[in-house]
């Protein structure tokens, strides 16, 4: 190629070179990782773009910063679809930068001064833009997610409140016993109104990343659960067992966000069994650590029910009331406390979730001795 030739027509006649050898350069790197899409779609897309900004520079009337910025805010927007990370976007612009640097001298056609400085600004522009769109894409996405959490939230609140309104009239009036079926509508809804509160309360303060840890008596605090777990058990006809838990057992853990993931676990538990059926919670140690139960009877979780972790994941059920938050904000939760939380299948009967934490320090674990 010619010594004087534009930067714009090496690339074009250089292309498939480029494209090979920015790719083996994204296989080979070892962070970040290779989004899908991204050798085949993400690289050359990087490339038509920056070919189209050195072409217009060559022009008599160049292309604008801003006009840089747009395509390239435009070009960040299409690799969030993809799903490339902010770190994927900038190392893909350096990779076929240093390819195109390598490639020029390897055949001595040299990238002139001016030409290089071109390259360099269309670069930091591309970065710059392609990232900030990236992030306000992100944010955008972010918000609308919160946004619909709250509006689902506040349905929530306003249909559970208005149920035990109208039980809480019907009481009123004395023509039905408190301890019939009006009693348990009105009990559920007040369950309800629990459940929402201290749900959204953990969410807040886990994205704030506000924790505070105290020594708590394991004993005690399952049996803090359990007052609950009898009300709904009693609200929907179903048997709640407490198995024993050994009164030397303590953690080191934040109360609330703590209850919050046994609660949802439980909750979701009460939820997916049938009336008649049977939930069982437990507490035990186990090598050091706290693992807490919460056995029901679902009839299992079908197989093609996908991640009950995920938020507005796939409910394991049929009651499709709540927004599938509950599991998600659990696992967030026993995470802050660098703990784990799994289910274990039991086809045609039903599952355990476990939440396994760890230990207070000063804690005997009978089986680690």
């Amino acid at each position: 190629m010619a010594i004087d030739a534009m930067l714009h027509e090496f690339i074009d006649v250089n292309r498939d070179v480029i494209l090979a050898r920015t790719r083996e350069r994204v296989r080979s790197r070892l962070w970040p990782s290779v989004a899908p899409g991204e050798l085949e779609h993400g690289v050359p897309l990087f490339l038509t773009q920056l070919v189209e900004t050195l072409r217009k520079e060559t022009t008599s009337a160049p292309l604008p910063d801003d006009d840089i910025g747009v395509a390239a805010a435009r070009h960040g927007g299409e690799l969030l679809q993809l799903g490339f990370t902010v770190s994927q976007v900038v190392h893909d612009y350096g990779d076929i930068c240093q390819t195109i640097t390598a490639l020029a001298a390897e055949q001595m056609a040299p990238i002139t001064v001016a030409e290089f400085g071109t390259l360099n600004r269309c670069l930091d522009t591309a970065i710059a833009e392609a990232v900030t769109e990236h992030a306000r894409v992100t944010a955008a996405a972010r918000s609308a997610q919160e946004t619909e959490r709250l509006g689902h939230a506040a349905h929530e609140l306003r249909d559970s409140l208005n149920t035990a309104i109208l039980a809480f009239h019907t009481l009123k009036r004395g023509a039905v016993a408190i301890n019939g079926s009006t009693g348990a509508v009105l009990g559920r809804g007040l369950m309800n109104l629990r459940e929402v509160i201290d749900r959204t309360l953990s969410e807040v303060r886990l994205e704030a990343g506000q924790r505070r840890s105290v020594r708590l008596s394991v004993a005690t605090f399952i049996d803090e659960i359990a007052a609950t777990g009898f009300l709904h058990s009693e609200y929907r006809n179903i048997r709640f067992t407490l198995e024993p838990i050994d009164p030397a057992l303590s953690i080191d853990a934040d109360p609330q966000l703590l209850t919050s993931a046994v609660m949802n676990v439980l909750h979701n538990a009460f939820k997916n069994t049938p009336p008649g059926g049977r939930v069982v919670l437990r507490a035990r140690a186990n090598h050091g650590r706290l693992r807490i139960e919460t056995e029901d009877e679902c009839g299992g979780i079908p197989a093609t029910k996908g991640d009950l972790f995920q938020a507005f994941g796939h409910r394991r059920g049929a009651d499709r009331s709540g927004l599938g938050l509950g599991l998600w904000i659990a696992r967030k939760a026993v995470q802050a406390h660098d703990g784990e939380i799994n289910v274990r299948n039991m086809p045609g009967q039903g599952c355990v979730f476990v939440i396994d934490i760890p230990l207070a320090a000063k804690t005997l674990d009978p089986q680690a001795v």
